[in-house]
């Protein structure tokens, strides 16, 4: 979600995890073998495991599918319904019944083709694509000066500067004095250039927002008062500080497109509007609004034998934004949990707990499908053993944490001690942590009271390279990381499914607050079933 890279880690807890960190298994497990104990015995089911995902992964084969196939899944696209439809064929073509289990509905949208080409004053084809839900030119090419906000000292000059709007693109981002990220000028600069740039652009951010701030609306609320006053579209550079990386969100206009532009082409209709050249460029799309369209979640089960009515969640969101294919955000944790599924219905067909795999829809607009199902399945949650959720790129698996569970270093320690030290070693854990609010859609399940764990993932420069950018495609993906916490996922599913009974649920005390009182436990939130208003 719509959430920074560090959101979607756990929190720490610095009163437990100083003493808690030197009893994690992998690490205990390391330090066996460095004085020549016994190394690891690992359980056939486990060696069966491995032994298939290093054999026999389908996971290149679901990437390309998920994300050369169908392509980016934003809510109420077809790529999203298309997403839907293509995990229950493949689920079922493994045996695995599903279903697709509709929470809400969303305002449609379908992209067209677009074209943005600068024609004076000279000719360029301009590096940008629409926001999700823009409005379009349907069809027509509308050509208009560009021009950007200006200097203004109050509401009052803004009104008054407001109708020269009409019949123009108006920029509304700031541009970037540097194109360069802070680690290639970290690498080749000066201290002297560093600190001048560093300067630099924090003094046009502040003046920017303070421009923005006198016009007396926002980023979110000045689209559409140009619209209204004439403006044919809006412009923005939202740049993610790595070569070639914008993000990209949705549209708050909703009468004329707004267009996402790469910050150099930006810079430059930004440096020849304040240099008196005037640029104009024409804007060419066809996207369609096709009014509200249902919104579904996935579910595939293998069902228990023992147990059939209590359940080992895995849990990914399939749904992305829209700027690239959404491959580390999420399609990497679709691939894997779906990868996960296969295998253990290869290899443990009849588990004692029922295995249900979520794929929620419309997390990224506030976890709603996760939490639209916590609140519509209740008889499923009350009996859930454990939810594993994977979010965060296509890293291995780095950091683990209890979400606030008193016992969850017992039960989690011993899921953990059935994994490959080669996999667990490198991991870190942190109990019994705390509850996450959101960030991803385990925290829906930890504020139902469910033992419900992020597996958190190595960065792979996440947060600025693809996290809701152009550049989160197929190409970022990383294999080998991707089929170990397949690895992982599937053991400690394995195991938590086969445990005698259902672990406890107790809740740890949470700090103090600013009252002085233990913080509350987070609180089950309403999902947004609908897109109107958003």
């Amino acid at each position: 979600m719509k959430k920074a890279f560090l959101h979607k880690r756990s929190f720490r807890n610095l009163m437990w995890s100083s003493t808690l960190l030197l009893g994690i298994m992998s690490y205990e497990a390391t330090a066996q073998n460095r004085m020549g104990r016994p190394a690891q015995t690992l359980e056939p089911i486990v060696e069966k495991i491995i032994a298939e995902v290093n054999n026999n992964s389908q996971i290149e084969q679901l990437a390309f599918e998920l994300l050369d196939v169908v392509g980016p899944r934003l809510v109420g696209t077809s790529g999203m319904s298309n997403a839907n439809q293509w995990a229950l064929k493949k689920f079922e073509s493994w045996g695995i019944p599903g279903r697709n289990q509709q929470f809400g509905e969303w305002e449609g949208w379908e992209r067209g083709v677009s074209h943005i080409d600068m024609v004076y004053p000279r000719i360029k084809t301009l590096a940008g694509t629409q926001l999700a839900w823009s409005p379009s030119t349907k069809g027509k090419t509308i050509e208009g000066e560009v021009i950007a906000l200006p200097e203004i000292k109050d509401s009052l000059e803004f009104q008054r500067w407001l109708p020269s709007v009409k019949g123009k693109y108006v920029m509304i981002s700031m541009p970037q004095p540097t194109g360069r990220p802070d680690h290639d000028w970290e690498k080749y600069g000066t201290k002297e250039s560093i600190e001048k740039m560093n300067k630099n652009r924090d003094s046009l951010a502040m003046a920017w927002a303070n421009k923005l701030r006198a016009t007396g609306y926002n980023v979110n609320s000045i689209p559409g008062i140009l619209e209204e006053a004439g403006a044919v579209g809006i412009l923005t550079s939202n740049w993610s500080r790595e070569f070639g990386a914008n993000k990209i969100f949705g549209a708050r206009s909703k009468k004329v497109p707004t267009l996402d532009i790469s910050l150099e082409d930006y810079g430059i209709l930004y440096r020849l509007s304040q240099n008196g050249i005037k640029p104009r460029i024409a804007v060419n799309t066809s996207s369609k609004q096709l009014g509200p369209v249902p919104s579904f979640n996935t579910i595939a089960e293998i069902k228990g034998t023992e147990k059939p009515n209590e359940y080992v969640i895995l849990s990914a969101h399939l749904d992305s934004w829209e700027g690239g294919s959404g491959a580390t955000d999420n399609g990497t944790g679709t691939i894997a949990m779906m990868e996960v599924a296969r295998v253990l219905k290869k290899l443990l067909p009849n588990p004692k707990r029922t295995i249900l795999i979520g794929l929620w829809g419309s997390e990224e607009q506030g976890l709603n499908g996760s939490r639209s199902f916590v609140l519509d399945n209740p008889e499923i949650v009350e009996k859930t053993q454990a939810v594993f959720n994977l979010d965060n790129g296509t890293g291995r698996v780095e950091n683990i944490n209890g979400s606030g569970f008193v016992h969850a270093y017992d039960y989690v320690g011993r899921w953990l001690s059935a994994v490959p030290f080669q996999i667990t070693r490198e991991i870190k854990t942190d109990f019994p942590g705390s509850p996450g609010g959101g960030g991803s859609d385990h925290a829906s399940f930890v504020a139902a009271g469910v033992p419900a764990f992020m597996l958190s993932s190595l960065s792979w420069g996440y947060y600025n390279s693809t996290w809701h950018t152009n550049l989160d495609t197929y190409d970022k993906l990383v294999f080998d990381d991707l089929k170990s916490n397949v690895i992982l996922t599937a053991i400690m599913t394995y195991k938590a499914s086969e445990e005698p009974e259902l672990v406890n649920r107790e809740k740890r005390v949470l700090p103090l607050g600013r009252d002085g009182k233990p913080q509350p436990w987070p609180a089950i939130r309403q999902p947004r079933r609908t897109g109107v208003g958003y």
